[in-house]
């Protein structure tokens, strides 16, 4: 095993470990963000959220690429089609998700935390994809790949959505909250965690890995937890709020 592979290994029970204790934590309290912050955090240096969301979400698309760009050509298509998915979503939340964001400032040590985790990450997924994995000749036609992708396409579609009937119960300018109906929304109270946690399950069975899943693992570490939280936040506020929703899995959870 040589140096990078060490690295990789590192860095994937990195996020396995931390996916954990991230979860431990976020199930007593909800990351200090949006309408969960108090007055005292209010009062520390925040960002607007179009700004913020694009700074912290730019290294985990611009990293893969550089790789990409810096990595002899004789990598398959196959790697770089599996990576160029995972910049999908990336490119998604840094340039549209981020310009079209009505949500609250955030806190700068959430930024550059987000950030950090992200370059980590971004380079992380690129460099095992494009240097270490190793796929058989027949993968391209392995059901894991085509469901895996199937999956993520599914995940990123419900996120999107999910994400454009939130921000529809927003006007511009304003803070409130309102209760979301329509599309996965009828069936969970984070139906745009519902997706990415979907879209990242997807990449994790399309890639067949250890650093493709501590990735989906940390995610549902993170946000799982959040969605759970927004369900209570919404029982809580809302008196006619539909009891037949879950939190996060239809049916389930």
């Amino acid at each position: 095993m040589d140096c990078r592979e060490n690295l990789v290994q590192y860095l994937t029970w990195s996020f396995i470990v931390g996916g954990l204790a991230f979860f431990l934590r976020q199930t007593r309290i909800c990351g200090p963000y949006g309408r969960y912050m108090n007055t005292g955090e209010r009062l520390r240096p925040t960002c607007p959220a179009k700004v913020a969301w694009f700074l912290q979400e730019l290294p985990a698309f611009l990293l893969p690429v550089i790789l990409v760009l810096t990595t002899e050509s004789r990598t398959s298509l196959g790697k770089k089609l599996l990576l160029w998915t995972f910049c999908l979503h990336y490119f998604q939340r840094t340039f549209v998700y981020a310009l079209l964001t009505r949500g609250r400032p955030l806190p700068l040590q959430i930024i550059v935390f987000a950030a950090v985790f992200c370059s980590f990450n971004g380079f992380l997924q690129g460099h095992y994809l494009l240097h270490c994995a190793q796929f058989e000749d027949t993968w391209l036609a392995d059901i894991r790949l085509a469901a895996g992708l199937l999956l993520f396409v599914v995940g990123m579609a419900i996120n999107i959505h999910s994400d454009h009937i939130l921000r529809s119960l927003r006007r511009p300018g304003e803070i409130v909250y309102r209760i979301p109906h329509g599309g996965m929304f009828e069936f969970v109270s984070g139906a745009n965690f519902f997706g990415e946690i979907l879209e990242w399950c997807g990449y994790a069975v399309a890639t067949w890995s250890l650093p493709t899943f501590s990735f989906a693992f940390f995610s549902i570490c993170s946000i799982g937890p959040r969605a759970y939280h927004h369900h209570r936040d919404y029982q809580l506020k809302f008196e006619d709020y539909p009891r037949s929703r879950k939190a996060v899995i239809p049916f389930i959870l």
